[in-house]
């Protein structure tokens, strides 16, 4: 991942976060902000790992188990 492509991402959840600015209490503002940083975490995870697996336990190949 490049420093452009994070940035990107981050850009792309400001809009969200300024929005709770607006909210009146300060527990309301830190459930949405864990929330956003969640999704924030698994967009750059997902792209400097790949995709996540419907299932991760899953083993994708069986010729490399030994």
């Amino acid at each position: 991942m490049t420093k452009e492509e994070f940035l990107e991402l981050a850009s792309s959840k400001y809009d969200s976060i300024k929005n709770l600015n607006k909210l009146d209490n300060f527990y309301d503002y830190e459930l949405g902000l864990s929330d956003l940083m969640k999704e924030l975490s698994l967009s750059v995870l997902e792209k400097n790992l790949g995709e996540i697996p419907s299932n991760p336990k899953k083993k994708s190949d069986f010729n490399n188990i030994r």
